[in-house]
């Protein structure tokens, strides 16, 4: 049976009924990025986090950012400029070996990374900044796998530092007809209507197929699909889309 990951960005909450929502969404999906302090978290909401997905059974990864709480890690830093490049390593480091201990202290593994907003999408062309994430996860030998963007810097890098690397789906946003993701600048970015997203989920599933924002159609071969678990009807949607895949005669499985 072909299997895939459905995962959801999360530890990120900052009220009550956005925990409440997070709390709720591990039990749709399989793997879960857990927000690691740089665009939000603290030991606190990581340890909650780690123990709920441990609950369900669910696969947990580090989701570490730029150090940019202010702007939820959204805006990009240019590497000697706004950040020096040893100082975002260390960050990176930290926040994942926060999340490790964590996870060891709660009897679970801590199986992958993924960057998090402009962090991730910077290194989809950027090959320094993608190898600077690359090099940390290496560096760190706990066997991590690397999550991230289809066609982009980071699948190189990860090859360069022999880390096995997942290629990643987007079931809430739009592309651009290179198979990138569309800016949230740009109106429409975020899927907001449920019946899209969830088409576009079981297609992105079954057939790898996704119409871009201009209206083309593009494949995007993943192996992972996300839920933002900010969106608003997350819970919604990572349920209903799971359905949707298993009813197409998937079965969805963390990738690690």
């Amino acid at each position: 049976m072909k299997t895939i990951d459905l995962n959801a960005d999360i530890g990120e909450a900052d009220t009550p009924e956005w925990a409440a929502s997070e709390a709720a969404i591990v039990g749709a999906i399989s793997s879960a990025n857990i927000a690691c302090g740089g665009h939000a978290g603290n030991i606190d909401s990581m340890r909650v986090t780690v123990r709920n997905a441990k609950a369900a059974g669910v696969t947990i990864g580090a989701h570490p950012a730029y150090p940019d709480r202010e702007n939820f890690g959204r805006t990009s830093l240019t590497l000697g400029e706004d950040i020096d490049p040893r100082v975002l390593s260390e960050t990176l480091r930290t926040q994942i070996l926060n999340l490790q201990e964590i996870c060891v202290a709660e009897g679970v593994d801590l199986k992958y990374v993924k960057p998090h907003g402009a962090l991730y999408n910077d290194s989809v062309f950027d090959a320094e900044k993608a190898d600077l994430i690359a090099s940390v996860i290496s560096d760190l030998d706990l066997n991590l796998v690397f999550l991230g963007g289809p066609n982009s810097q980071m699948g190189r890098a990860a090859a360069d530092h022999g880390l096995r690397f997942i290629a990643e789906g987007f079931i809430d946003r739009r592309y651009t007809d290179d198979g990138h993701l569309l800016s949230r600048k740009i109106d429409g970015a975020v899927i907001k209507d449920q019946d899209e997203r969830l088409g576009q989920a079981t297609s992105l599933a079954t057939t790898g197929a996704v119409r871009t924002h201009s209206g083309k159609m593009l494949t995007v071969n993943a192996g992972s699909l996300c839920v933002h678990g900010d969106s608003a009807g997350a819970v919604e949607t990572a349920m209903q889309a799971r359905a949707a895949i298993e009813a197409e005669g998937l079965q969805i499985k963390a990738f690690a």
